[in-house]
């Protein structure tokens, strides 16, 4: 090494503030092989670190910091990139699951603690009868769990999910306030619900309240007003699993609502529907005003099913993204995307 070159070398510990290391943590690094010195003195053994080295320290830190064991380490370091980029993808949603768990798990304590208060979120009493009237029509009256709506609480969010094994209506608002300790996911029967939202639909504002060890208590305030919230036992299907696997979307279309729901009127049997570039939008031969983008679609399904996903939309447009014919589904939502629903529903190739 030349003495330009050994000037330029750090110390130890000035490489371990440059890092953001400690001494010590650097001295394990090289014992194990992720972070050699640049130089070590064959006489007293002192490490000196290139500046250049820097950039993988500061690396090596922030995914130790985050969790990642030092072996998976090594490999985003100094792996293939892919390899690299699986290990960090299958961490994050590892540490995501973990939260969740534990977050439930300390919400449970928490609800059950000596003193605690009942968890609390402000959502405006319209916002929440439009969105209750949104996501209702993709219940099943006839099923004892189906027949629910979740209601689940995160962060500055509440959502409301529902699904007849054949749609799946999910609708999120923005939470005035955030959620104290949220016992978990809520079951609450759609009548109730339905309800519940003619009762908050003329409020400014609603408090949904949650309460009470082991069986949760819900109740909606809208200030001296008070409505309890009857909650049922079950495990709600999982469907974030059903979002997760959706395939890319290939195809968009903006229809009228008004319109797109007069098409689908007197259908009884499978409907067809077409789009194709500058022509627009057609169902069951029946054009429909829309902006398209996308290669042309032929999709065959239940003109029930979309009707009523029509008629939940938001507004005087509907948004429509259609997956791989054949493969994926059809999402439906307003098109204004400031408060939106979102419709899954199968579909099988039209050709």
């Amino acid at each position: 090494m030349d003495e330009d070159q050994d000037e330029m070398l750090l110390g130890i510990g000035a490489f371990a503030r440059l890092a953001g290391l400690s001494p010590s943590a650097l001295r394990f690094y090289d014992d194990c092989g992720v972070l050699p010195p640049a130089e070590v003195d064959a006489v007293t053994g002192y490490r000196r670190y290139a500046p250049g080295q820097a950039e993988r320290a500061v690396l090596l830190r922030r995914l130790r910091g985050a969790g990642l064991p030092l072996v998976e380490a090594a490999v985003v370091l100094d792996g293939p990139a892919e390899r690299g980029r699986a290990v960090l993808e299958e961490w994050q949603r590892r540490t995501r699951e973990e939260a969740r768990a534990a977050g439930a798990v300390f919400a449970e304590v928490l609800r059950e603690w000596p003193g605690a208060v009942p968890a609390r979120v402000v959502l405006g009493g319209a916002e929440l009868a439009g969105a209750v009237r949104q996501v209702v029509p993709a219940t099943d009256p006839g099923h004892p769990l189906l027949r629910c709506v979740l209601v689940e609480a995160a962060g500055e969010e509440v959502r409301l999910v529902a699904t007849d094994r054949y749609r799946l209506s999910v609708r999120t608002l923005r939470a005035r306030t955030a959620p104290g300790a949220w016992p978990g996911p809520l079951l609450v029967e759609a009548a109730e619900l339905r309800e519940v939202a003619e009762w908050a639909r003329g409020a400014g504002e609603v408090v949904l309240e949650v309460s009470g060890a082991g069986r949760a208590r819900a109740r909606v305030r809208d200030g001296e007003r008070v409505r309890e919230v009857s909650l049922m036992e079950g495990e709600f299907p999982a469907y974030r699993l059903v979002l997760e696997g959706l395939e890319p979307v290939r195809h968009r279309v903006i229809a009228d609502r008004v319109a797109l729901r007069a098409a689908l009127e007197g259908d009884s049997g499978p409907v067809v529907v077409r789009t194709a570039g500058e022509e627009g939008l057609t169902v069951g031969g029946v054009r429909v005003p829309a902006l398209v983008t996308g290669p042309g679609a032929r999709v065959v399904f239940d003109p029930v099913v979309l009707a009523g996903a029509v008629e939940s939309a938001v507004g005087p447009d509907v948004l429509l993204e259609l997956g791989e014919p054949g493969r994926g589904p059809v999402l439906v939502r307003s098109a204004d995307q400031g408060s939106f629903t979102t419709l899954v529903m199968p579909v099988r190739d039209g050709s």
